[in-house]
């Protein structure tokens, strides 16, 4: 089989196998749902001033099941960069509600120019390059994880 078609069929598995699995609300994994379906990431978080500014750079790979959220202590406009960062990512800009605002897709690998994320975004979810689209992931997206609180619009309980 080729390389997108089997890419294809394994968003789709880890959709379908992530399906009522999907519940618990832990600071590890981020959850994602959609029309298109649902799909999970283990995550690293980063949350104070020094993680977010490393971030995934000088990393040569990160796991298709992988991702790093970033969490603001309050909403704010924010711009990521790809300045030491080996590997191409996806950038998913979550509102303080839990939703999707804005997706950057195939970010270039050491670029230095700002990609802007939008106003009032609590978090981003950074993922390998080409999964945003793989599994349908853009705006409207509904955001799990216990960052986005209980008003959220996919709350943890």
């Amino acid at each position: 089989m080729s390389r997108p078609v089997l890419a294809a069929l394994s968003a789709l598995l880890a959709i379908s196998a992530a399906g009522p699995a999907l519940s618990a609300c832990v600071e590890d994994r981020v959850e994602l749902r959609g029309d298109w379906g649902q799909a999970a990431f283990k995550v690293e978080i980063a949350d104070d001033a020094a993680e977010r500014s490393r971030g995934l750079m000088f990393r040569e790979k990160l796991a298709r099941g992988a991702g790093m959220l970033f969490v603001y202590d309050t909403p704010q406009r924010v711009a990521f960069w790809m300045h030491n960062t080996l590997i191409p990512l996806d950038m998913v800009f979550i509102g303080a509600d839990g939703v999707v605002r804005s997706v950057h897709e195939q970010a270039v690998p050491l670029d230095d120019t700002p990609i802007p994320g939008g106003t009032d975004i609590l978090a981003v979810l950074e993922i390998n390059g080409g999964l945003a689209e793989t599994y349908g992931i853009a705006p409207g997206t509904q955001v799990h994880h216990p960052a986005f609180g209980k008003a959220a619009a996919w709350p943890c309980e």
